[in-house]
C-alpha cells in the first residue's frame, strides 16, 4: 500500500529535481557561452587562464563559510538566494551587453560573482536530500539527479553554440537569467521542515561553527579517510579531465567534430552510469561501489593511453564515462548517510574545497609535464595508479568497514 508519506516525498523529490535541473542547464550554458565568447574575441591563452580563475578561486573561499550557513541556515532559501544572486548578475551583464558596452573585465567581474553564487549552493544541494529522501531511496535518487546533470553537460553544448550562433552572446545570458526565475519559483512550492535543529544555537558565530565543521571531519574516521582519498582521486584524474583535447588534437587531428566528439561520448557515457546506478544502486558498500569506480577508471584511461585508433578512442572513453555516476552517487549517499544532518553542509563544502584545489595543483604538474612528453604516457602513468588505488581501497577491510549504511 502507498502512504501519503510516501506520495509526498515522491513530489518534493521531483520540485526539486526540476528546479535544480532547470538551474544546471541555464548555468552551463552560460558557461560555455563564456568560454567561447572569450575565444572567439581574444584567441588568447592567458585571458582564458584568468576566466577560469575567476570562476573557481571564489568557489573555494566561499565554500567553507558556505558549509557554516547550510548547517544553520534553511537549505531551500540559500538555493533559492544563490540562484537569484547568480541570475542577477547576469542579468546586468546581459543588458550591458545588449547595450553594446562590452568589457572582458565585466565578465571577469561577473565570474567572480558567479562563483560566490554557486560556492554557497552546492553545500546546501548536496545536504538538503536526506531532509527529502528516505534513507534506502538515496541512492536511487542520487543516481536520478547524477544521470540528469549528464543529460545537462550533454545538451548545453549545443544548445549553447546555437544560441550563439542565431542570437548572440547576451541571448545566452538571458536564457540562464530566465531558467534560474522559473527555477527558483519552481523550487518555492517544496515544502521542508524548518531546518537546522534546534540543538543549533543561533549566538554561534561562524568561525565558531567553522572550526566545528574542521574538527568534526578531522575526527571522523570515514570524512577523514575520504577527503584524503578525494586528494589523491582528483590529482591524478587531472590529466583525463583537462588534457585529452589537447591529446585528440595532437594524435587524431584538430578537426572541431572530434573535439565534440570526445565530449559528448563522455556524457553519453554517464548518462548509460546515471541509469544504471538508478536501477541497480551499487553495491550495499558505497566504498566498494567507489573503489570499482576508481580501478575502473584507472583501467580505461591506461586504454586512453594505448589507443591509437581514433574510433576505439572513443569507446573507451564512452565506458570510462559510464563509471562516473557510480562514483559521484556512492560518494554522496556515503556522506549523506554516514554523517551527522547538522554537519553535512559542512562536510560538503570540504569536499567541493577538496576538488577546486586538487585539480588546479594536478594541472600545475601535469600541464608543463603535457609540453615535454606524449599526453598517452600521462594518461597510462596516472591510471596505473588510480587503478592501485582502487584495488587497495576495496581489499582493505578497516577502510570499507567505515560504510556504516552497509551494515
Amino acid at each position: 500500500m502507498v502512504t501519503t508519506d510516501y506520495i509526498n516525498w515522491k513530489s518534493k523529490t521531483a520540485i526539486f529535481l526540476t528546479s535544480q535541473t532547470l538551474s544546471l542547464f541555464g548555468s552551463s550554458i552560460v558557461g560555455f557561452a563564456i568560454i567561447w565568447h572569450i575565444a572567439l574575441e581574444t584567441s588568447s591563452g592567458s585571458i582564458m587562464t584568468i576566466a577560469i580563475l575567476c570562476t573557481f578561486l571564489p568557489q573555494i573561499f566561499i565554500s567553507l563559510f558556505a558549509g557554516v550557513w547550510a548547517d544553520r541556515y534553511s537549505r531551500k532559501m540559500l538555493i533559492m538566494l544563490s540562484d537569484s544572486f547568480i541570475a542577477l548578475s547576469t542579468l546586468v551583464l546581459a543588458v550591458v551587453y545588449a547595450m553594446g558596452m562590452k568589457s572582458l573585465w565585466l565578465i571577469f567581474l561577473i565570474s567572480i560573482i558567479r562563483s560566490i553564487g554557486s560556492g554557497i549552493q552546492m553545500p546546501a544541494v548536496g545536504a538538503i536530500l536526506p531532509q527529502i529522501v528516505p534513507s534506502d531511496k538515496l541512492m536511487k535518487v542520487n543516481g536520478i539527479h547524477s544521470t540528469i546533470s549528464s543529460v545537462m553537460m550533454l545538451a548545453s553544448p549545443a544548445v549553447g553554440g546555437a544560441i550563439l550562433g542565431l542570437w548572440g552572446f547576451s541571448a545566452a545570458l538571458f536564457f540562464d537569467v530566465s531558467t534560474a526565475a522559473i527555477a527558483v519559483a519552481i523550487m518555492s512550492f517544496l515544502r521542508i521542515a524548518a531546518y537546522p535543529s534546534s540543538d543549533v544555537h543561533e549566538e554561534a558565530s561562524t568561525m565558531s561553527d567553522l572550526k566545528k565543521g574542521l574538527t568534526y571531519s578531522k575526527n571522523h574516521k570515514l570524512v577523514r579517510n575520504l577527503l584524503v582519498f578525494y586528494s589523491i582521486f582528483f590529482f591524478f584524474v587531472t590529466p583525463a579531465a583537462f588534457l585529452t583535447p589537447v591529446l585528440v588534437t595532437r594524435s587524431f587531428g584538430a578537426e572541431v567534430w572530434k573535439l565534440t566528439a570526445n565530449e559528448m561520448v563522455w556524457s553519453a557515457g554517464s548518462i548509460l552510469g546515471g541509469l544504471v546506478i538508478t536501477v541497480w544502486s551499487g553495491f550495499k558498500n558505497k566504498i566498494h561501489t567507489m573503489a570499482i569506480s576508481c580501478l575502473a577508471f584507472g583501467i580505461t584511461f591506461v586504454l586512453l593511453g594505448l589507443a591509437g585508433d581514433f574510433t576505439v578512442y572513443l569507446v573507451i572513453m564512452f565506458a570510462s564515462g559510464i563509471f562516473l555516476p557510480f562514483f559521484s552517487t556512492a560518494e554522496t549517499v556515503l556522506i549523506q548517510e554516514n554523517v551527522a544532518p547538522d554537519m553535512l553542509g559542512r562536510v560538503f563544502s570540504l569536499v567541493q574545497i577538496i576538488i577546486s584545489v586538487t585539480m588546479p595543483l594536478g594541472m600545475l604538474v601535469f600541464g608543463p609535464a603535457a609540453d615535454r612528453m606524449k599526453i598517452e604516457y600521462l594518461l597510462i602513468a596516472s591510471g596505473i595508479v588510480l587503478a592501485m588505488l582502487g584495488l587497495y581501497i576495496f581489499t582493505n577491510k578497516k577502510i570499507t568497514d567505515l560504510d556504516s549504511g552497509s551494515v
